[in-house]
């Protein structure tokens, strides 16, 4: 292995951490947020650090500090399985973050004839190694919940492993649907398959050719994830907070940050599987790099008119009420934001226009596309990780019973039925 290839292997490692690890506190800023947007609040907006709020971010950072500070507590009747109760929160998160190792963030880099997989875990059996791996998490909660010796604890725990057994069956039909489809189980491949057409004029994303396959996995996902309105293992207003009642501190942060991460790495999974993955509709990877001067003009013009119209939204709304008698620097905060974005813009553009002067199939542009892509992956990484935020907040919890009838009566049959059709369609008909 070549210095270049060690090189990218280690950035894409630490690109993966940074997506799955720091997208944790933004994700629980986004929640507060939207939440608060929901029910006409406004959310955490006051905690910050010599003046600087972020929006609210800081809040998050607030919230680790208090985790760490705070009282290790462990049951009194807990014996010599003190080390399983400890290590449970650990299984779930865990989990969750090496099921994410192997979403590919950007088509595969070629730089002087080397061949390098923009992936944390550069397999070709992505699907799979998640499907396996997910799966662990539900032990971290069964250990949890049987450990903690408390009623309420094992029916929480005893929930989350039924449901997510049942659920997998429709999550793994589903999924045998689009390698059907795709005819591959490595992800990065999938994204290849999506770059078409569909009818000549619409995008070949999953969602578009198996719809009832995106509906099935979707939803089984949510459920795998544990979040609303399927948080039946951890149903609050029934059973305390389930599995995790007894936990406290950092072995509660664990389960807490393996909740987000595992939705996270859902709506990497579901971007990758249905929408596309790294791609821009209708722009494959060598459409990208052939004509990236047309599409780096399109971003220099386009990147400052973004830039000066957030200015103006953070100039209006980043203010105090006017009987209060400070802003605690609000207006500073907002002078020095504007500063950074319009110098980063700059940067940015002439970056790009520099780029764009090059030859066709330079160094410079490959890598330019590749991070063109992480970019495009992670802005749909965020719109589906607010369309995660948005539906805990909008539907109420369903009853157990319901979530049961939901997986076994509607979404496994309907996983079996759209198995049937796109074997004859694909062997049938295409083959």
């Amino acid at each position: 292995m070549s210095t270049l290839s060690i090189v990218v292997t280690l950035a894409t490692i630490v690109l993966a951490a940074l997506l799955a690890l720091l997208m944790i506190p933004v994700l629980v800023w986004l929640e507060r947020r939207v939440c608060g947007l929901i029910q006409d609040r406004l959310g955490p907006n006051r905690t910050n650090l010599f003046g600087f709020r972020l929006g609210g971010v800081v809040q998050s950072f607030a919230d680790v500090i208090k985790l760490v500070v705070k009282e290790e507590y462990y049951p009194s009747h807990i014996g010599k399985g003190r080390w399983l109760f400890v290590l449970a929160p650990m299984i779930t998160f865990a989990s969750a973050l090496l099921a994410f190792m192997v979403i590919p963030f950007a088509d595969d880099l070629v730089l002087y004839g080397e061949r390098m997989k923009i992936q944390a875990l550069p397999v070709e059996y992505g699907i799979l190694w998640y499907l396996a791996i997910g799966s662990v998490g539900v032990i971290g909660m069964v250990f949890g919940g049987w450990m903690s010796h408390n009623k309420y604890s094992l029916l929480g725990a005893l929930r989350s492993a039924s449901q997510m057994v049942s659920y997998e069956l429709a999550l793994g039909l589903g999924v045998i649907s689009m390698i059907l489809t795709y005819g591959t189980i490595d992800f990065n491949a999938m994204v290849h398959w999506q770059s078409g057409t569909v009818l000549g004029f619409l995008p070949a994303w999953g969602a578009l050719v198996q719809p009832l396959a995106a509906i099935v996995v979707i939803v089984a996902l949510f459920v795998e994830t544990n979040r609303a309105p399927f948080s039946v293992a951890e149903g609050e207003s029934e059973i305390v907070a389930g599995f995790m009642t007894e936990y406290t501190a950092m072995k509660f942060a664990m389960y807490f940050m393996g909740e987000y991460v595992a939705m996270n790495t859902a709506s990497a999974v579901i971007v990758t599987m249905f929408f596309g993955g790294y791609q821009l509709p209708w722009l494959s990877t060598e459409t990208l790099t052939a004509h990236f001067s047309a599409v780096a003009w399109t971003i220099v013009v386009a990147l400052p008119l973004f830039v000066w119209f957030f200015i103006r939204w953070m100039k209006k709304n980043n203010t105090v009420r006017p009987t209060v008698s400070t802003d605690w620097g609000r207006h500073f905060e907002t002078k020095v934001l504007s500063v950074v974005l319009i110098a980063m813009t700059v940067v940015i553009d002439l970056i790009l226009i520099y780029i764009s002067t090059l030859p066709e199939g330079s160094a410079a542009t490959t890598v330019a596309v590749t991070l063109l892509q992480i970019a495009v992956f992670v802005m749909k990484l965020m719109a589906f990780n607010i369309f995660f935020i948005v539906v805990r907040w909008t539907l109420p919890r369903f009853r157990y019973d319901q979530v049961q009838t939901l997986g076994w009566r509607y979404l496994l049959p309907l996983s079996l039925l759209n198995i049937f059709v796109t074997a004859i369609v694909v062997v049938g008909v295409l083959s």
